[in-house]
């Protein structure tokens, strides 16, 4: 009998540990939505704001080029290395799959031996600019959570721009960018990351720290530092996340600011290795990108934990009475008051502002019975994916 009572004391201090957990030590992930409580009327629901947990998000998009045919390997090319003209021993050849470098390639399974990697046509039509419009698409509103990382199999850019929209691509803003001399390329200052303030955060700066030398022996991969920048309010470990959070709930600016629906790289002019270009070797010039990396999480404006990936598109899975593809917005006879995003305030639990039922609508009252499980996919590693026969659910853990 005692030993019965001790596996159950046990499995009590279990769930109110990883109760503890969520409130305490976990709460950035805003990873509830809702969670029962009783009250002097009986069993109730205590709303909190909620957004889904971070992941890999170009499993998800759409990627296309500009020019289209700039890709290599039509017609088939022989491509020479940047740092000795003579050693032209990289073909492509977009008939043959094991010469050939498509775009997709910039996204698959890092860690494969040979590299895969997309390449770019070589500067064969020089002095003609060799430029390239590579957009990223997710025809969803996503909010990065970590630095973008474009890691080059070529020499890195001399000149390169990363642009970004908030409209689907219709209009366009400057992220930042890279020149190995950006007074002579953009008329700008050069700035690092590092150098940004709390008050000069949103500055759109050119660095040339990814771009001078011959770099590409060493780090081939350049950055735009979101960390950095959360790093100017919760300090440089993140230790203060709460500071940060505040800072996103009460600036609409900044929020904007690391939200995006589309990404484009504007490579502007190849690594050349040096102050001349050499047009008797014009295959050593050229771009190729081994990967890409994007860490973010769907905005669903604080109104869902999960997000699924339904034809093709991605979605939030909405609560607090709020419908559309961002939850934004009020489902039908739920206009009580207008809607509000959620808000991460007070901190740890936040404020759901759930839309409310309408004076002249159903009434909609909740029971325990009907609503199913609180984060269903609790003690799932983070960025599980659970699989359906026509739909992907990306859930937070």
């Amino acid at each position: 009998m005692l030993w019965w009572s001790l596996l159950a004391l046990q499995a009590l201090c279990c769930r109110a540990s990883r109760g503890l957990q969520h409130y305490q030590t976990a709460w950035g992930h805003y990873d509830v939505c809702k969670s029962q409580i009783y009250t002097e009327d009986g069993l109730a629901w205590d709303y909190m704001a909620c957004q889904p947990e971070a992941t890999d998000m170009t499993k998800y998009l759409r990627v296309t080029l500009d020019p289209p045919n700039i890709t290599c390997g039509d017609p088939p090319e022989m491509y020479c290395a940047l740092e000795n003209p003579y050693m032209c021993n990289n073909e492509c050849d977009a008939s043959t799959e094991e010469l050939a470098h498509p775009p997709e390639l910039m996204f698959d399974f890092e860690g494969r031996n040979p590299t895969t990697f997309w390449q770019s046509s070589s500067w064969r039509k020089y002095p003609k600019p060799l430029q390239v419009n590579i957009t990223l698409s997710w025809n969803k509103s996503i909010e990065l959570t970590d630095d973008i990382v474009l890691t080059f199999e070529s020499g890195r850019p001399e000149q390169m721009v990363l642009e970004k929209s908030l409209d689907f691509g219709r209009t366009w803003t400057p992220y930042q960018f890279y020149a190995t001399d950006c007074l002579d390329a953009f008329t700008m200052e050069p700035k690092t990351a590092s150098e940004l303030t709390q008050l000069t955060l949103l500055d759109i700066i050119c660095t040339e720290e990814y771009s001078r030398g011959y770099v590409w022996k060493n780090d081939k991969t350049v950055r735009f530092e979101i960390k950095e920048r959360f790093a100017l309010f919760a300090g440089p470990r993140l230790h203060n996340m709460a500071s940060l959070y505040g800072q996103l709930d009460t600036t609409k600016k900044l929020r904007d600011f690391f939200t995006i629906t589309d990404l484009r790289i504007k490579l502007l002019k190849p690594a050349t290795g040096a102050t001349m270009v050499d047009e008797n070797n014009l295959s050593r010039y050229f771009y190729a990108i081994s990967d890409v990396k994007v860490q973010g999480r769907c905005k669903c404006n604080l109104h869902a934990n999960s997000c699924v990936f339904d034809k093709g598109r991605l979605g939030c899975e909405c609560e607090h009475n709020t419908t559309g593809p961002d939850c934004s917005r009020c489902k039908k006879h739920y206009h009580g008051r207008a809607w509000s995003v959620g808000s991460y305030l007070p901190i740890p639990k936040g404020t759901a502002n759930i839309c409310i039922p309408s004076m002249n609508g159903p009434v909609h009252r909740a029971n325990a019975s009907s609503l199913g499980v609180v984060n269903r996919n609790k003690g799932r590693p983070a960025g599980f994916l659970r699989t359906f026969t026509k739909t992907q659910q990306i859930t937070a853990s």
